[in-house]
């Protein structure tokens, strides 16, 4: 396989992303037998928004075709990443993982005052989870937001920002 080119999105990649967003989380969605979590629920316009200033999006390209994007956004000393997603038939080839680190680049360099990372999953399944944990983050909670979903937050200091600080 080859590797993805990871990119800034643009405009005309939005339909695209958009797409695949819904492709990617329709199989949490079944999952919890709830078809309007908010990923799904999200509208063309609200990921359009993250074409802002203070928001980066990312898509990554496989064969010209994006496979995947990430975005996030600033939030005071941290960046706040959501939206991870990799369409389900070129899962498990490091798309993610790639997407996360550029995501992380991105944010470095956009935010030279950065002190952390964080993330939110809904998915919370082992995968998801050894991901994260593998490129350094850390749970710091879980809230239930219905009784069949549970979200897993996450954090990770970013490189030369403040230190992890303990959990419990």
């Amino acid at each position: 396989m080859s590797t993805p080119r990871i990119s800034v999105a643009e405009e005309a990649d939005i339909g695209e992303i958009w797409t695949v967003q819904r492709a990617a989380y329709l199989d949490e969605a079944q999952a919890v037998g709830d078809p309007y979590i908010a990923p799904l629920a999200e509208t063309r316009e609200q990921v359009g928004a993250y074409l802002g200033a203070d928001r980066i999006l990312l898509k990554a390209v496989l064969g010209g075709r994006i496979v995947g994007s990430a975005r996030g956004r600033g939030t005071g000393a941290g960046f706040l990443i959501n939206r991870l997603a990799v369409v389900p038939d070129v899962r498990r080839r490091g798309i993610g993982r790639a997407l996360l680190a550029a995501l992380e680049e991105h944010a470095l360099r956009a935010l030279p005052d950065l002190e952390s990372f964080a993330l939110v999953t809904g998915r919370g399944g082992a995968a998801d989870l050894r991901l994260y944990r593998a490129l350094g983050y850390t749970e710091t909670g879980r809230e239930r937001l219905a009784d069949h979903i549970t979200t897993v937050h996450l954090r990770k200091p970013a490189p030369g920002g403040a230190p992890e600080a303990p959990v419990g």
